[in-house]
């Protein structure tokens, strides 16, 4: 499994979600995101494991750019990280005031799973980040 098929599934779950107000399925998907971002046991890698395959492609989500590492923390870590905490922030904490942010994260991360192309993990590869 790929990060791109990851983002895609994230992406439809989210968007499903929202559009239902299922609480505790969002509730479910922020513990997932959060718990892979702070033990780094994530989906995509647990998936290749299991079908025995290794993931070569050191360069996916980057479009063959090669970045500096200045930061020894993992993008698609902190990328996890940001999307959890967002989505707390947004649908938890402020949902009448935020509603909308919710809704353009989860067609980004969509749109980021179709394209295979995530703004957000190109600035944090900018950034420095492994």
């Amino acid at each position: 499994m790929s990060n791109r098929s990851y983002r895609f599934i994230i992406g439809l779950m989210l968007l499903v979600t929202l559009y239902f107000d299922l609480k505790y399925v969002m509730l479910g998907i922020i513990a997932t995101v959060v718990f892979e971002a702070i033990t780094n046991f994530r989906i995509p890698v647990l998936v290749d494991r299991m079908k025995n395959k290794q993931n070569d492609n050191l360069y996916e989500g980057c479009l063959g750019i090669e970045f500096k590492n200045r930061i020894n923390f993992d993008a698609e870590r902190a990328w996890r990280l940001m999307v959890g905490c967002f989505l707390t922030i947004s649908f938890l904490i402020f949902p009448e005031l935020l509603w909308g942010f919710s809704w353009f994260m989860a067609i980004a991360i969509l749109g980021a799973g179709i394209s295979g192309v995530c703004p957000m993990f190109l600035f944090l590869k900018w950034a420095g980040f492994k």
